[in-house]
């Protein structure tokens, strides 16, 4: 791209290097060119709310100097992350050029600030082939998108289209299928734009859509879930069990554990240099000596075996984000929780915007009772998420807990529920019995005896977990107090 300014003008004129950026791993071929497609769903037109003003126009008369920013941003955006040397398994995923429906300079340049953003957010999550396409002409797009995707085995296609006007931003969406053509997921979204914070404002924009794509219980890792049954290709398949554990990881069920562990042992054989899988085996080697899967209540085996294949996980790729979250969570439980603390942190620096990286920290620091610090970061995994499992929630409403707050945290304590574990229901129970409902607290409280570490000692379990001692005692005491409450009905 190059920038000049016509003589006696004050707006600089943009021309157009259309090479090819590719992003693709090592020894791939390059992306094919990919068109946006003109079923994209509708966007406002600013025209019609703005006295007949041209779509696109967004900074008229803005100085020389922010077209300047603009154009640095860009420049550097599009270096972005260097991709990874080792495949990652997962599926592809190409980012096609937004479309800028106003022939005017700015419009282009927002709608390619907006995929070289989308791209750059997407590169910080684990498990994606990425590539980000140029057009091959101003002409437009010279073949069509989906076959060429097709032909080179990319699974999915990033369109999009871009509209402005003097104040806001319109982008629309598709996330497609290049198998089936089907649309797997659309969305709009404005933005108001300030000339002073144009660059940060779209930043965010593409930030957000990057986060609702790519998180581990995002749109694409949903769909490719949903069906990973119907995969042959071994890549895949390792990925298909990275993804099951994610699952399993929203209910920790005890009937997933073995089957999933088996195909995580599978994947790692197939696939020794797949670091998410490795470390998706060490969060099962600690699951089973944490919650006594094994039947063992020595966890102490498990978790050196944990500690054994987190490390091989780290050791392959140090910056992956899911390796340093298992290695964190394997320290915290090891009750080396400084050295836990830090590797969370680092996995926050590496994605900030990972809501489950996010929730890791957040968790870790609150359990610990650093309440101040660890609740507006589960807040904010919890904003962020598609569908936030149940444990997302739960130091939130043991901090509400804390302060006497019950009513609010009978609310998050039923939005924890989802996951049916015995932390859930005992929250729910001891809410429920400070506001005086006996019949759910009672139900709650059978609900949570079925968990047998739980219904054995709960202080000792929420120790296991790395709970202070008063948060532990504070617990029971709440429970003891609940127990005793539904209680009095049945001797009345």
């Amino acid at each position: 791209m190059r920038i000049t300014i016509p003589k006696g003008s004050y707006v600089p004129h943009f021309e157009w290097n259309e090479a090819w950026r590719d992003n693709s791993r090592p020894g791939e071929g390059p992306p094919p060119q990919v068109e946006a497609k003109d079923d994209q769903p509708e966007i406002p037109d600013p025209a019609s709310a703005g006295g007949g003003r041209r779509r696109g126009r967004v900074l008229g008369g803005v100085a020389v100097a922010v077209f300047a920013a603009i154009a640095a941003w860009i420049i550097a955006g599009e270096r972005g992350p260097s991709p990874e040397a080792v495949e990652s398994g997962g599926p592809s995923i190409v980012v096609a050029p937004f479309e800028a429906l106003s022939a005017n300079d700015e419009s282009r340049f927002l709608a390619n600030g907006m995929a070289t953003e989308l791209t750059n957010g997407l590169m910080r999550f684990p498990g994606f082939r990425l590539y980000a396409l140029r057009s091959a002409s101003d002409d437009g797009w010279a073949q069509e998108p989906l076959g060429l995707a097709r032909e080179r085995d990319i699974a999915y296609v990033v369109t999009g289209k871009v509209a402005a006007e003097a104040t806001t931003a319109y982008v629309a969406l598709h996330l497609v299928d290049a198998g089936t053509g089907a649309v797997v997921w659309s969305g709009t979204y404005d933005q108001p734009l300030e000339p002073e914070t144009l660059i940060q404002a779209w930043r965010e924009l593409s930030e957000k859509i990057a986060v609702e794509l790519g998180q581990p219980y995002g749109i694409v890792n949903t769909d490719v879930g949903a069906r990973h049954n119907s995969s042959n290709v071994a890549h895949m398949q390792s990925y298909a069990c990275v993804l099951r554990a994610y699952h399993y990881r929203r209910s920790f069920s005890r009937d997933e554990v073995a089957p999933i562990r088996s195909c995580l042992e599978e994947a790692v054989r197939r696939d020794p240099a797949y670091g998410d899988a490795w470390a998706m085996l060490a969060w099962l080697h600690l699951d089973t000596g944490r919650f006594e899967f094994s039947g063992n209540p020595d966890p102490t085996e498990e978790y050196e075996k944990a500690l054994e294949v987190g490390t091989r996980a780290i050791s392959l790729e140090p910056d992956n984000t899911l390796a340093l979250k298992a290695a964190s969570s394997i320290y915290h439980y090891m009750g080396r929780y400084d050295e836990s603390e830090d590797l969370a942190r680092r996995a926050v620096e590496l994605n900030p915007f990972d809501p489950d990286a996010l929730a890791q920290l957040g968790w870790r620091l609150a359990v610990r009772g650093k309440f101040e610090e660890g609740i507006p970061i589960l807040r904010r995994a919890i904003d962020r998420t598609v569908n936030p499992p149940g444990w997302y929630f739960h130091l939130v409403a043991i901090d509400l807990c804390l302060r006497g707050d019950y009513p609010a945290m009978l609310d998050i304590a039923k939005r924890s529920a989802v996951d049916g574990s015995g932390v859930s229901q005992a929250l729910v129970a001891i809410a429920s019995a400070r506001l005086g409902d006996r019949e759910t607290a009672g139900t709650a409280l059978e609900t949570m005896g079925k968990h047998a570490q739980l219904k054995r000692d709960a202080g000792a379990y929420f120790r296991r977990n790395g709970a202070t001692q008063e948060i532990a005692d504070a617990l029971v005491a709440e429970l003891d107090a609940a127990r005793d409450f539904v209680s009095e009905d049945e001797d009345n």
